[in-house]
């Protein structure tokens, strides 16, 4: 994503762009943001844009834990290992609800409240989950123990309020990332 925010700075040297990474949503309809990079489908009917690329999930483990307890064969199976939960902002997340309908009596071997931490905990050894392909497979610690979970993929989409959408630093962005989507799809699906 740097280099295409750099490339972007180097044609239009004159917008400003702050870059924020988060588990929550900034509000566009407040002006929090003029753009966002969201997964999943927009859940604000107010917002506009397009789908630019798919988000993957997948579950995985890290290689001491598959060594130590082995690696679910199934989904089913998951019920048989510890899971590392999602709590907080991400407790009524896809991936939260996906593993209580297919695994709701697996031991819990840590939560968190950000896909970052997720990550950790399974680095760490705590247990199984889905994540994205594209921040887990940049692991090798990491081994994909299912397959890809079709419940949990999403597209990426590039959103933002109608009020300011055609607005000169807006429109510039959306048509810089669709005339440069071969840089961006790469770093959103791996």
């Amino acid at each position: 994503m740097v280099t295409l925010l750099e490339q972007f700075q180097l044609k239009y040297p004159e917008i400003r762009v702050e870059f924020v990474m988060s588990d929550g949503y900034l509000d566009l309809s407040k002006g929090e943001a003029d753009v966002a990079l969201r997964s999943g489908e927009p859940s604000d009917e107010n917002l506009v844009g397009r789908k630019i690329a798919d988000s993957i999930w997948a579950v995985y483990a890290s290689r001491s834990y598959v060594q130590q307890h082995g690696a679910p064969n199934t989904a089913a199976d998951i019920d048989r290992h510890a899971i590392v939960g999602f709590d907080g902002t991400l407790a009524n997340h896809r991936a939260a609800k996906w593993f209580a309908s297919v695994a709701p009596t697996a031991r819990v071997g840590a939560r968190n409240n950000s896909v970052l931490g997720v990550l950790q905990a399974v680095k760490s050894g705590l247990g199984v989950a889905p994540l994205p392909t594209t921040i887990a497979e940049m692991h090798d610690d990491l081994v994909q123990v299912l397959p890809p979970v079709e419940e949990l993929n999403r597209g990426w989409y590039l959103l933002a309020h109608p009020d300011i959408r055609n607005t000169p630093r807006v429109r510039a962005f959306f048509e810089f990332v669709g005339n440069h989507n071969s840089l961006l799809r790469p770093i959103l699906m791996g």
